[in-house]
């Protein structure tokens, strides 16, 4: 069984190379600049310009869009589940786990949405998923309020410094 790990930007080397990752979703302020870890191919990086804000965009920022979600599951799906995929952004602590939540959830739909968000705040104490993503993730998957009700269950998460990485394994298959 393979997983999915989250961290902060700063992290995604060492991660991608402990885990043996082959596949990463970069959530990211659109001018962020930083490099792909080597042993991640270009076309296995899909890389989402988003702030971490839960409002529309105004000035300069980029709210995540329906456009952002469409891409990371059409993107998730193709993941052939052989090594982890690497999820992150600046910090690891809310676009990050939404997107694990939504992953997670479109490659097993049967996957219940508290069990699977209890087994987030199990594995991620400080995890605060972005709820706009959560919103979004949840009109797109048809999870009928099921995941917004279940990430509303956990709160918000603990007080992170910034270097909080986590595993969050996939349902064994049943």
């Amino acid at each position: 069984m393979t997983a999915i790990v989250v961290c902060p930007l700063a992290d995604i080397a060492e991660i991608a190379v402990r885990h043996g990752a082959r596949h990463m979703v970069s959530l990211i302020a659109e001018r962020q600049d930083f490099h792909r870890p080597g042993l991640i191919a270009a076309d296995r990086h899909l890389k989402l310009a988003m702030n971490d804000i839960t409002f529309a965009g105004t000035g300069d920022l980029i709210a995540p869009s329906e456009a952002h979600v469409e891409r990371l599951i059409a993107f998730v799906r193709q993941w052939d589940r052989q090594a982890p995929i690497v999820i992150h952004c600046w910090m690891g602590v809310s676009r990050s786990p939404a997107a694990a939540l939504i992953a997670a959830l479109s490659l097993d739909p049967q996957e219940d949405d508290f069990a699977l968000a209890a087994r987030l705040r199990g594995v991620a104490p400080h995890a605060t998923p972005n709820t706009r993503l959560i919103e979004i993730g949840d009109r797109m998957l048809s999870r009928d309020g099921r995941l917004i009700a279940a990430v509303k269950s956990i709160g918000r998460g603990a007080e992170a410094d910034g270097r909080a990485s986590f595993v969050l394994p996939l349902r064994a298959a049943s």
